[in-house]
């Protein structure tokens, strides 16, 4: 089971076959598990050490277009590169992918930290995504390949521990080093991270030999999948801002999303070993579970970009404050995981807890909806604490709900199409909010008779904020409140759709 973390790791391996395989001493797994926690620490950190420099990012490439997709790429090709990591790794070995997916995240990095305008960036964001899935999935699959299933229990709280520890000190780390060198250093700071990650790994992984399983890679699977989810991810952020709703560019992302859909339902339907089994969601158990998974991530992620944009845009907060600010709902989450995680165990069921949690994930969001310029910090972390926590609760309950439900052949795959999918939930959720956020803001200033050139930027001093007095001033906010309020409710009716999807959910015993 995942660590109860925002940051979900985006896939994991079903579990191979058996084989006979060496017996690891208690040393040689916490060697490997040094070597890999610090992979999953630097892939698992860049989810979210990004978030409070988004509108430092904005005003230094003069962009405050699509700034979502910041980290909606990273999320899109991590997500697509796991499965397929995954299963060379099984040919391959470890080892053998590990250590370059390090040097391709490192190297993407990089270019991130030299990016000259944000199409740049998201593009070199999206290769680092591509290193980044292979550094969570190896990380995976290494501690599995040391670690009986039966005692992985053991080791489960380092594993949270670095979780935890990325969600918290992500934020935080990213607004300081914005604040105090440039939001470019957060990118460069990879750098020896990931030099030490490629020592530590490449010395503890070399005990681990390649087990050679035969596996075929649903290359095909991976690919429309990726384009059905990107097309419509296109379609929210270009609708009614590049291109009017009904213009021929919007209408024939919609067709290419309905062909590649039927695409992807053939290709996995035959393929021999499909990334998204179709018999998977046969079982309406696992097929609300997963939709489930997938609306709280949403909601986690939407937030998680909407809460420092809103500190920083309305209440005048530096990146590092805006960082710090919104731990009260990061640690909503991990609290609200952990709890939820133990509170399965003793009784033995998931659904009420899911049912709860989507119920005050729901209530929190409609508080913060009602969050204005002069709304005191002290009320808005109680606000974030009881979204966060509640959106906590549906997290580890959904995962182990599927797990539950799907035949014991098929509980590897489940549990990777529920991963999958709920990684495809967050980068959905930012990118729907600040389509959200961004239009509403638009026609606000149209309503006020302000002009187009005034940007997200007016509030921070920049983007036009010396061609507006007072009343200008007034207006832009009023605008952005208007905005916030609209994409905190979207997220209020996400958790309320999660709530509705569950109800019906057979609520079965779990196994012991």
């Amino acid at each position: 089971m995942n660590a109860p973390t925002p940051c979900i790791p985006v896939a994991t391996l079903a579990e191979p076959p058996v084989v006979a395989s060496p017996t690891f001493t208690r040393n040689q797994v916490l060697q490997v598990l040094s070597g890999v926690l610090i992979c999953m620490l630097l892939s698992a950190i860049d989810q979210n050490v990004v978030v409070p420099a988004v509108p430092a990012i904005a005003a230094d490439l003069n962009n405050y277009s699509h700034l979502s997709w910041i980290i909606s790429a990273y999320l899109l090709t991590s997500t697509a590169a796991t499965p397929i990591y995954g299963k060379l790794s099984d040919l391959f070995g470890r080892r053998a992918l590990l250590l370059p997916a390090i040097v391709w995240f490192v190297f993407a990095s990089v270019l991130c930290g030299f990016a000259r305008s944000l199409p740049q960036l998201v593009f070199f964001r999206a290769l680092q995504g591509v290193g980044g899935g292979g550094l969570l999935v190896m990380a995976q699959a290494s501690i599995a390949d040391v670690v009986a299933p039966r005692e992985r229990g053991r080791y489960q709280a380092y594993i949270s521990g670095v979780w935890a520890a990325a969600s918290i000190a992500g934020p935080v780390l990213g607004g300081w080093i914005t604040d105090a060198f440039s939001w470019r250093w957060i990118f460069w700071l990879n750098v020896p991270i990931g030099a030490a990650a490629f020592v530590l790994s490449s010395r503890a992984l070399k005990m681990l030999k390649a087990r050679r399983l035969k596996a075929r890679i649903d290359y095909a699977g991976a690919a429309l999948l990726s384009v059905a989810i990107t097309c419509p991810l296109l379609i929210l952020s270009w609708g009614g801002d590049a291109f009017p709703w009904l213009s021929p560019p919007i209408l024939l992302l919609a067709a290419v999303t309905g062909l590649t859909l039927a695409a992807l339902f053939v290709q996995e339907s035959n393929a021999s070993e499909p990334l998204l089994p179709p018999r998977l969601f046969g079982n309406a158990v696992v097929s609300l579970a997963v939709a489930a998974g997938f609306l709280a991530t949403a909601c986690i992620f939407a937030a998680a970009f909407l809460l420092p944009l809103q500190f920083q845009l309305l209440h005048g907060a530096s990146a590092s404050d805006a960082g710090a600010l919104i731990v009260p709902f990061l640690g909503g989450v991990i609290v609200g995981a952990f709890f939820a995680g133990e509170a399965t165990r003793w009784i033995g069921r998931c659904k009420g807890l899911m049912l709860g949690g989507f119920a005050a994930g729901a209530v929190g969001f409609l508080l913060l909806a009602g969050v204005g310029a002069t709304t005191s910090r002290a009320l808005i972390a109680l606000y974030m604490l009881v979204a966060g926590a509640g959106i906590g609760l549906c997290q580890t309950p959904s995962l182990v709900a599927v797990q539950n439900a799907a035949e014991r052949r098929d509980v590897g795959a489940a549990t990777a199409a529920l991963l999958f999918l709920r990684s495809m939930g967050g980068a959905f959720g930012s990118t729907l909010v600040w389509s959200l956020l961004a239009s509403r803001f638009a026609a606000g200033l149209a309503a006020s008779g302000l002009g187009q050139s005034v940007t997200l930027g007016v509030l921070r001093g920049q983007g036009g904020a010396g061609r507006l007095d007072a009343a200008g001033r007034l207006a832009a906010e009023a605008a952005l409140v208007s905005g916030f309020h609209l994409a905190f409710l979207t997220c209020a009716a996400l958790a309320a759709f999660g709530f509705i999807i569950t109800l019906p959910m057979r609520d079965l015993p779990l196994r012991a």
